[in-house]
């Protein structure tokens, strides 16, 4: 791996052991249509009228960890099965001198296409050296074809990247729980979005970094109501549970948040009967 710093547009943080970087894959796109409330119908409507007809636009990161150890990866993009607007976070790392086979590591957040497909080359491992953790409810869940056949087709994509990940890393592939899964860092349960969706911990004596992967998609108005979700919670009742949880515990904690969708490194604070995210 070539030495020297993080990609110059950015300055990493350090938590604990781990230099961390975000890496912006894309931006996703959505219609509207996609927003979800989890208090019924009526809320649903009076939220779409809030937010009229603009298109809902997301980044999708990845996050680069550095320490002793080499390089770890949490989550891997799309590569380029999802289109030229995204797949970028192979041009981060180039950028950065990081080599395919410097990977050691990868972990998922969930088996989503925005966080899993960059794992592949078409039918070969793209990070050929990688280790790649799983959240095993994840995995149990999408290898299992009784669960595949309960959802509707437009919904099974993450059916298919399950199998293709046991099939190309095979016994690389280390299915994991909540708790310390490497020095400094811990799973975190945040069911809802996925059975096995997962955030990360990195704590350090200030508190840490809590990459919560996608317990929010949209900052400011799931931050104020915790029942705004998007179609694609597969739960979207313990999704919303959930998150109003997971930020509680954070406000709590005084931990730096980010994840799979937000613009950048975030404090969490409580407001009125919600919550805010001020930039960190």
């Amino acid at each position: 791996m070539k030495a020297g710093a993080f990609h110059v547009k950015q300055s990493p943080r350090r938590f604990g052991t781990y230099e961390v970087l975000r890496l912006k894959d894309g931006v996703f796109e959505a219609g509207p249509e996609v927003l979800i409330h989890a208090s019924g119908e009526a809320a649903r409507e009076r939220l779409r009228a809030e937010w009229g007809e603009a298109r809902i636009r997301i980044d999708v990161n990845a996050f680069l960890l550095r320490d002793a150890s080499g390089v770890t990866l949490v989550d891997a993009g799309t590569g380029p099965e999802w289109g030229p607007n995204f797949g970028h976070l192979r041009q981060e790392l180039a950028a950065l001198g990081i080599a395919r086979g410097d990977v050691r590591r990868v972990i998922l957040t969930h088996i989503h296409g925005d966080h899993a497909l960059g794992l592949f080359d078409g039918e070969e491992r793209y990070f050929p050296e990688a280790e790649i953790l799983v959240p095993m409810a994840d995995l149990a869940f999408f290898l299992d074809p009784r669960q595949r056949e309960r959802l509707p087709k437009a919904r099974q994509g993450a059916f298919d990247i399950a199998e293709r990940l046991k099939r190309l890393y095979g016994a690389r592939l280390v299915p994991i729980m909540e708790g310390i899964i490497l020095p400094g860092i811990e799973a975190v349960a945040l069911p809802g979005h996925t059975p096995g969706h997962t955030g990360y911990l990195l704590r350090d004596a200030a508190g840490g970094l809590l990459l919560w992967a996608d317990a929010l998609h949209l900052e400011e108005h799931q931050a104020r109501d915790p029942n705004v979700g998007l179609a694609f919670d597969i739960d979207p009742e313990v999704a919303a549970l959930t998150r109003r949880s997971i930020l509680e515990r954070a406000a709590r904690q005084g931990w730096i948040v980010c994840g799979g969708h937000l613009p950048d490194f975030r404090w969490v604070r409580a407001e009125g009967q919600g919550f805010r995210l001020l930039p960190a």
